[in-house]
């Protein structure tokens, strides 16, 4: 084409283009130049500060010289995994109200407070130690007084108390489930999780925090009984079905602890392949009272373990046996040891049938990506379900799940005359519906978003179900229809994260929880869905009934 004054001769643009390239790498140049000095300048501030120093004189004294806990809580990664490093940070700076935790603003520097928000999550070197003399060591027991009556100091049903745990000050309600008044608020340890345990006769509670103590307490007296450090990071605590036993499951160190039910310890389990070359973290421990014993969920070694606390226990035998009736193999003791269940990969997140004969889990992948925020849209390598036979110790069936089945929050119920599991998807917007008796597949039924927990009850027709993971339906809360398996509502708390639903005794009211640091508690009627009553509670994370859990609600998480 000819050239005009709108476009330049070849000679002029191909000097023209050389110049803008010359000129962009002289740019860049710079630009990196400037980005260096300041990574410098932010790497020299850094590298200035002496966090290791800063611990000893500002933390130490609480959080223990190896980071491990005193009067504060635990200060290592494992430990604090799930607190944002931004609320790490606001911690160091502003301290926590209404407990020992000082504020550092007025003290230390930015930089400072920055260079000990990292320390802390820097591995211990060497790894810190618990061992049982440091168990025994922790444990506090506060015995009753001889003439204290063994009857509530509170005129409410003993059976249908709500205890409620209030994350964001750590602190823990005790709620009449009918006149829906707090009845005592008293504080906690650090980080409660797992899921409080109760006795069988529903008087005692027991607490597992995530920095490894349990505590005991007395619902009636309003007391707290024992208190013992089972180890640094712990998962959960798992009560015996005849309530002499309480077993803890430990991340770190990689550890079982059995306890009598005053929380003197009785002996630990090293979590260890048979030939002890591999150790792994306890991801769970769950009771399995009609088995008289303990289901232990191994985080990194493909086993499940079953500890009877049977005194007529079978024995074991280990490894591969023709016919163990017929003696072959040197048996171990039944009654306290470890009977093991190879599988060809971990399995975690547990449910079980409500005979315990069967165990479901859930196959973890390695790499998966963070569930919030996805909404079903995308997802990481699928994670895949099983089911495995306690009895004969293998697995008999693969779960048709996708996704990233929470199966710990899944529920049971009764539908065209079988019984299914319906279970919520971490990664997926739905609820996945399985026959327990084939172990098919029977529907999908849509929600907003992922979600996390799944309840119902006996005596409603509906399961509710959170979408919480979801970054766009966190508010949301959907009904389901337990005989058409179809959603027919949904309530909402605009903008907040709605969440973990329980029942009354009777099922007629449904509990929910506003999951903020200025959250609540909503109780809905659970046969209209409408509002009932709102209280206000400090992130109440879960809020758990007496009845439901020592009956082993089908409708609630055991």
């Amino acid at each position: 084409m000819p050239e005009t004054l709108a476009t330049p001769p070849r000679r002029w643009r191909a000097w023209l283009a050389g110049a803008g390239r010359a000129a962009l790498v002289a740019g860049l140049c710079w630009m990196g130049w400037d980005l260096a000095m300041a990574q410098q300048a932010s790497t020299s501030t850094s590298a200035n500060v002496d966090a290791t120093s800063l611990f000893a004189t500002h933390c130490a004294s609480c959080h223990g010289a190896q980071r491990t806990g005193g009067m504060g809580p635990a200060l290592l990664p494992e430990s604090l995994a799930r607190l944002p490093a931004a609320e790490a940070l606001r911690v160091i700076a502003q301290g926590r109200t209404a407990t020992q935790m000082p504020a550092f603003a007025g003290l230390l520097s930015p930089a400072e407070i920055q260079a000990l928000g990292a320390f802390i999550r820097t591995p211990v070197l060497p790894a810190p130690r618990w061992t049982e003399d440091d168990i025994r060591a922790s444990r506090e027991f506060h015995p009753a007084p001889a003439d204290e009556p063994a009857t509530p100091l509170w005129p409410a049903d003993p059976m249908n108390l709500f205890v409620v745990v209030e994350g964001g000050d750590h602190h823990v309600s005790l709620l009449d489930g009918d006149r829906l008044e707090v009845i005592t608020r008293f504080a906690s340890r650090f980080a409660l999780h797992g899921g409080p345990k109760f006795s069988p006769d529903g008087r005692y509670v027991y607490f597992g925090s995530r920095d490894g103590w349990i505590t005991k307490y007395d619902l009636y007296r309003l007391r707290v009984v024992a208190e013992v450090r089972a180890g640094l990071n712990m998962r959960n605590v798992a009560v015996s079905g005849d309530g002499r036993w309480v077993m803890a499951a430990n991340y770190l160190p990689h550890t079982l602890a059995l306890f009598d039910s005053d929380l003197q310890l009785v002996r630990t389990y090293d979590a260890r392949t048979l030939d002890g070359k591999r150790s792994s973290r306890v991801s769970a421990v769950y009771d399995a009272a009609p088995r008289k014993s303990f289901v232990v969920a191994l985080k990194d070694i493909p086993e499940i373990w079953e500890i009877s606390y049977d005194p007529q226990a079978a024995p074991i035998h280990d490894g591969l046996v023709h016919d163990y009736k017929m003696g072959e193999a040197i048996a171990k003791p039944g009654y306290l040891g470890v009977r093991r269940t190879p599988l060809d990969e971990p399995l975690d997140d547990f449910f079980f049938d409500q005979s315990y004969r069967h165990v479901l889990g859930a196959t973890r992948p390695k790499d998966a990506a963070p569930a919030a925020a996805q909404d079903g849209k995308t997802a990481a390598a699928p994670a895949t379900a099983q089911v495995v036979n306690l009895d004969v110790r293998r697995k008999i069936a693969d779960l048709p799940i996708a996704g990233m089945p929470h199966l710990g929050s899944g529920i049971t119920f009764a539908w065209q005359g079988t019984t299914v599991l319906a279970s919520p998807n971490l990664q997926g917007g739905s609820i996945d519906v399985i026959d327990m008796t084939t172990w098919k597949p029977v529907a999908s039924i849509p929600t907003p978003g992922p979600g996390f927990f799944m309840r119902s009850h006996e005596n409603t027709p509906y399961a509710w179900t959170d979408s919480m993971m979801s970054a766009t339906a966190k508010d949301t809360l959907t009904i389901i229809d337990k005989a058409t398996l179809q959603p027919v509502a949904t309530v909402r708390e605009p903008g907040k994260t709605l969440a973990h639903i329980e029942f009354t005794r009777d099922g007629r009211l449904a509990l929910a929880s506003v999951w903020e640091m200025q959250g609540a508690l909503i109780v809905y009627d659970a046969a209209t869905f409408k509002e009932v009553k709102r209280l206000p509670m400090s992130k109440p994370v879960g809020k758990y009934n007496v009845w439901n859990k020592i009956t082993r609600s089908e409708g609630t998480s055991h």
